[in-house]
């Protein structure tokens, strides 16, 4: 006969907590049995089971508060004899009152914590499903993105981006849905999945983004027959195409904050020389979606970002300024600059941003293998 092995949970540092409680029971009975007959020291009982709630729950608070509930009654024996005076069942009674009460708030926010887990585990779910992590490296570019969300519970809102590899040339959009809640991660979600497929079935970047533009209208179309306030919903969007043998990047620009390339201290932002209307508005302006050209040579960095890093103030209510923030950035690689944006972004703001921000950099390698290349 196998016995089963005894499974014991970790010790963790708040276990040697609980002694404090413990001590304080222990001490107040002894110190209160041995006082004179005037002084009364039981309502500091209270204090063991208010203490425990800091370090365990509703269970352990209930458990040090019975304990405590003895230690009153002992106290009450020894000093005066059964039966007991009033004096001493109205401490017993207030402590078991103050008790319960405590328990049932422990309880509460043990139960608040469950939901707020199972929020967090199902928006971290479906940031990956919707929004997945960009890979590293994607031919001869080094790539690096972020996303932080406004929401501190939640993982995901209606920021975008994705990469897709055809065959010598990479891919890109980042975008951003106006809108908040469900419906913004359903726009999201939506132009994501047009964006991985549609990506390798169109020969131009004009194809591609002309046919982004049919199916966000297209949503947004039937989103309307449920919901009136869809009319007013967009997403800014910019999709770039990178070849791996030409040192340029093309860009279609469709309403969005335009990228910022990074040559040394040197900060430029890539401005089109028509820009676009935001995908879902297509059909009030006829847009031809011609690419512009930008030189992008080995060690640039480009910069794709959202709104939600430029609108983010400080104390004084001041836009965050990226692009001087930058220059004083010491150079080097997409992923230690989106770092260093994401802390700098958060120390501006106090930690509090009032809406959700994404960026992507990407920096063309100074050579190109044909490892890269495959």
């Amino acid at each position: 006969m196998r016995l089963k092995p005894v499974l014991r949970r970790p010790w963790q540092p708040r276990h040697a907590l609980l002694a404090l409680p413990l001590c304080l029971i222990a001490v107040v009975t002894v110190v209160d049995i041995l006082s004179p007959p005037e002084v009364h020291l039981g309502p500091l009982l209270v204090a063991a089971p208010a203490v425990t709630a800091a370090i365990g729950g509703a269970g352990l608070v209930a458990a040090v508060g019975a304990l405590a509930v003895v230690a009153q009654l002992v106290v009450g024996v020894v000093r005066r004899g059964w039966p007991l005076t009033l004096n001493h069942e109205m401490q017993i009674l207030s402590l078991a009152i103050v008790t319960a009460v405590i328990a049932t708030f422990c309880y509460l926010r043990e139960r608040r914590e469950r939901e707020l887990a199972q929020v967090r585990s199902v928006s971290e779910a479906a940031q990956r499903v919707v929004l997945r992590p960009l890979p590293r490296r994607l031919g001869p570019l080094k790539v690096a993105s972020v996303y932080l969300a406004a929401e501190a519970e939640a993982h995901i809102g209606g920021d975008l981006f994705a990469a897709a590899r055809v065959g010598v040339v990479t891919r890109m959009i980042i975008g951003d849905v106006r809108g908040k809640g469900l419906s913004s991660i359903s726009d999201a979600a939506l132009l994501l999945g047009a964006f991985r497929e549609a990506a390798h079935h169109h020969a131009d970047l004009s194809g591609l983004t002309r046919y982004l533009e049919g199916s966000v209208t297209r949503d947004l179309a039937e989103l309307t027959e449920t919901d009136q306030r869809a009319e007013e919903d967009f997403i800014t969007a910019a999709v770039l195409e990178i070849p791996d043998h030409e040192p340029v990047i093309h860009v279609i620009n469709c309403g969005h904050p335009p990228p910022l390339l990074v040559r040394g201290h040197h900060v430029t932002p890539l401005l089109a020389d028509q820009p676009e209307t935001p995908l879902g508005l297509g059909e009030f302006s006829n847009p031809s979606y011609t690419p512009d050209v930008f030189p992008l040579e080995a060690d640039d960095i480009v910069l794709l970002y959202t709104d939600g890093v430029i609108e983010a103030r400080d104390r004084e209510g001041i836009f965050y300024p990226l692009a001087e923030r930058i220059t004083s950035w010491a150079a080097g690689d997409p992923e230690t600059l989106v770092r260093w944006i994401r802390d700098d972004l958060l120390a501006y703001s106090g930690g509090s941003l009032g809406d959700d921000a994404a960026m992507i950099a990407l920096q063309r390698a100074p050579t190109v293998s044909s490892l890269d290349l495959g």
